[in-house]
């Protein structure tokens, strides 16, 4: 076994993963998984720029993982940073920050790298599974990103599009600082004009339509799942290989998109950093599945992280 540590920073949210490894057996041994909603991509579509309030949220963050690395002791670090530290002018901030904290220089990978990752973490136990026809589409849809990959046991092609939850909400929904509660039909119908522009992006160069199965990845996914399963609670186990039906996609995509804040986060089951981009990032998936005929999405709570946790184990052979 191998003891290894994976931060994922994203445009939402930031996690971490603790586990140990086992390359014979391909088993991940989770120790400690954690996630903080820090918003680092706040304002970054429209200023360019990471916001100071950001970048310290994020590094508070980083100095609780810190401590929890140290207490579990493990052998190797690997941090990947994603979509708004890869579009910010003032990046150097961010890497100098995370270094200082953590000892270790945060990657800025390229959307194909993300995609790589992403397809990893998520289908490493999925194909023994008789039941999932190949080939996988996985589809990790983030706050400032997507990304799609279409493999069998590997990577056959990859794309990552930029339309996420947060930069379709503070594009499409926020006038004046303020997110528009609930949307109008003319803003819902701007974002929708967006995605289906990204996947016309996307399938220049991933045949999304030849896959068998889809499998959802990342916080809106796992988030329909939720209300889908009319969970009291957020339940990582009952979300975790859930399926959630293409009809039950647009019936809760329909519902986020015309409620109201406090509706929304009168939901058992919602995370408070979600509350204001769970709407976006839900017609994102539903536009996904009605684009390739989908109908259903396999959720998975295994996703780039893990498949950070992976990489650190092929490094050391």
């Amino acid at each position: 076994m191998t003891r290894v540590a994976a931060v994922d920073c994203g445009t939402n949210s930031i996690r971490l993963l603790v586990a140990d490894a086992d390359p014979v057996t391909g088993e991940l041994l989770e120790l400690d998984r954690r996630m903080t909603i820090v918003r680092l991509g706040q304002g970054v579509d429209r200023t360019g720029r990471l916001a100071p309030e950001a970048l310290e949220r994020t590094f508070a963050a980083c100095r609780e993982y810190a401590e929890a690395i140290k207490e579990h002791g493990a052998e190797r670090l690997r941090f990947v940073a994603t979509s708004a530290s890869r579009d910010a002018e003032n990046r150097d901030e961010f890497v100098r920050g995370v270094m200082d904290i953590l000892g270790v220089e945060p990657e800025v990978i390229s959307g194909d790298q993300e995609a790589e990752f992403s397809f990893t973490g998520a289908t490493k136990e999925l194909t023994g599974r008789a039941d999932l026809a190949r080939p996988f589409l996985v589809v990790d849809i983030g706050g400032g990103s997507t990304e799609f990959v279409v493999g069998d046991d590997h990577v056959r092609a990859a794309r990552s599009v930029d339309v996420g939850c947060v930069r379709m909400t503070e594009r499409h929904l926020v006038r004046h600082g303020v997110v528009t509660d609930p949307p109008t039909e003319e803003q819902i119908a701007a974002i929708r004009a967006d995605i289906e522009a990204a996947l016309d992006l996307a399938e220049e160069t991933v045949p999304l339509r030849e896959a068998h199965t889809l499998v959802g990845l990342a916080g809106s996914v796992t988030t329909v799942s939720a209300i889908a399963q009319e969970l009291p609670a957020y339940d990582s186990a009952a979300i975790h290989h859930s399926r959630v039906s293409l009809e039950r996609v647009r019936e809760i995509s329909d519902r986020l998109l015309h409620s109201t804040h406090a509706e929304r986060a009168a939901i058992p089951s919602m995370h408070p950093g979600r509350v204001d981009v769970i709407g976006a990032g839900a017609l994102v998936l539903l536009a996904i599945m009605e684009r390739i005929g989908a109908r259903e999405v396999v959720v998975s709570e295994h996703d780039i992280l893990d498949g950070i946790a992976w990489s650190l184990v092929l490094q050391s052979r």
